[in-house]
């Protein structure tokens, strides 16, 4: 039996309210999850001799296992939670661990690369889905967490 691509996720003309600003909401709780990456990477790098030698290596690394585990453990970061916003796959589901790996390797490749983080920002902007390239490439998608 054939079934559409994305079909298990709510139709964002009929079902409009999943969708509603939660491109912004992305970015408030990336600024959100940013700064608490930042204040655990700190005190690691103050307290260890080669830390602030390879301080951005470390955010890097805590970032990746920060948000991994959390994407793995409720489909969402704490940034997101904050802003009532959850990720889901192409079934409608939470992400399982290695979704949320798959997920948070792209995200991690994009970010490392100017061009392809603002292409993804502007994907986010006009695909009416609201998907970044990550997603995209995943069939995952970001959502208002149901009541």
């Amino acid at each position: 039996m054939y079934s559409e691509p994305m079909s298990h996720l709510p139709d964002p003309e009929r079902q409009a309210a999943f969708y509603d600003g939660v491109t912004v909401k992305r970015g408030l709780a990336w600024v959100v999850d940013t700064v608490l990456i930042a204040l655990i990477t700190l005190p690691i790098s103050v307290f260890s001799i080669v830390g602030l030698f390879i301080l951005p290596l470390m955010f890097l690394v805590i970032g990746f296992l920060y948000r991994w585990m959390f994407i793995a453990g409720g489909s969402s970061t704490p940034g997101m939670r904050l802003m009532s916003i959850e990720f889901r796959n192409a079934f409608g589901v939470r992400l399982d661990g290695g979704e949320a790996f798959l997920h948070t390797l792209g995200y991690t490749l994009i970010s490392t690369t100017v061009i392809l983080q603002l292409a993804s920002i502007v994907l986010m902007f006009v695909n009416e889905r609201g998907q970044g390239l990550h997603d995209m490439v995943l069939g995952t998608v970001a959502l208002n967490r149901r009541v």
